[in-house]
């Protein structure tokens, strides 16, 4: 089914490009998040798709068609905003009507159109009420009911939720994925958030250095990120200079903290992934797979996991255990860690080395 396409957008600014030749698809009624760091270039490519600004290079099509020279307005996109941008001498039921009346819809089907999104949105009964007296959630609500209302083939979302608070952010980011996917909405949601965006698209596009350096569902990229880039923006930091050898088994995997064996076939140099995920505390070293002994460097206990830094030859790892119900392990004390290599370590070839 057709529905976004960017085709090799690139973008300057003052001779610096932010945007590199970025290219992917977005299907009709898909949530698709733009994930990224701060300067990654996710609004600049969010103002060009929606009209704001012209590429310098590359094209932006809806089902096909080019939208380039179309102007904002003519393109029947929707946009909701980090700061909500309502309008704070209206009512819910005005704010919520405005794109409908600029559209030229009659005054009754305005009406009915309004109260069916704000029963969508959670908030039936709330159209007389003054926006200043909305909580920032309720007021957040107002305005993807405003976004939503037009039906727009398309609703853009930039940081959404970054102005609230974390509680009433854990509370929203659910509900806007059941609130877009009971609309059949197509969205592009824009966000730094690794957890936000996983828990609310249905497909990720990664940015990195103006592209889109990794493109999938939340786990395929959660449990197969596609370079040491994507693996760092993830927080999996623990990256090791390593070669690899194959063998009959399939690869040995060799790094200054340790060797080990995994089936995956590989040759040559590249940087080894040990997922902090995949790493626990050994409580009986004889029976628990690949084992790595340091100091502890720094531990900290958040509540729902402990969180480890260990030394081992001069290198740090971090890893993370969920509940370990563990007393937590001092700094400077040993510690033992496990592992299973095939489940725990990713290998990603330098350029020009090999990989089956």
């Amino acid at each position: 089914m057709a529905g976004l396409e960017i085709r090799k957008i690139t973008k300057s600014f003052a001779g610096q490009p932010v945007l590199r030749g970025i290219s992917f698809q977005q299907n009709q009624g898909e949530i698709l998040a733009l994930l990224g760091p701060s300067g990654s270039g996710k609004t600049t490519l969010l103002e060009i798709i929606a009209g704001l600004q012209d590429p310098d290079s590359g094209d932006c099509l809806w089902n096909r068609e080019s939208l380039l020279g179309v102007p904002p307005h003519l393109r029947s996109f929707g946009l909701m905003f980090q700061d909500y941008m309502l309008f704070p001498h209206k009512n819910v039921r005005d704010n919520v009507a405005f794109g409908l009346k600029m559209a030229g819809n009659p005054p009754p089907a305005a009406k009915a159109r309004v109260e069916e999104v704000l029963r969508l949105v959670g908030l039936a009964g709330f159209e007389d009420r003054d926006v200043s007296t909305l909580s920032g959630g309720e007021q957040q609500r107002v305005a993807l009911a405003r976004s939503l209302a037009p039906e727009p083939r398309l609703v853009m979302l930039d940081e959404p939720l970054g102005a609230l608070d974390r509680a009433i952010r854990e509370r929203l980011v659910g509900d806007l994925r059941e609130i877009l996917k009971k609309a059949s909405q197509t969205a592009l949601y824009v966000t730094h958030d690794q957890e936000e965006a996983f828990r609310v698209a249905d497909r990720v596009v990664i940015l990195g250095g103006g592209t889109a350096a990794q493109i999938g569902t939340p786990q395929e990229i959660y449990y197969h990120p596609g370079s040491p880039y994507v693996a760092r923006f993830l927080g999996m930091d623990n990256l090791l200079e390593g070669e690899a050898e194959r063998n009959s088994r399939g690869s040995l995997l060799r790094t200054k903290i340790g060797e080990w064996q995994v089936q995956g076939a590989y040759q040559g140099s590249g940087t080894v992934l040990l997922r902090p995920d995949r790493v626990g505390i050994c409580l009986n070293e004889e029976d628990s797979g690949a084992v790595l002994k340091g100091k502890v460097r720094a531990s900290t206990f958040s509540g729902s996991a402990l969180q480890i830094e260990l030394e081992i030859s001069q290198d740090r790892i971090r890893f993370s255990i969920p509940d370990p119900g563990l007393e937590v392990p001092y700094p400077g004390s040993s510690l033992s860690v496990c592992f299973d290599p095939d489940s725990a370590l990713h290998f990603y070839p330098s350029q020009g080395a090999d990989r089956a």
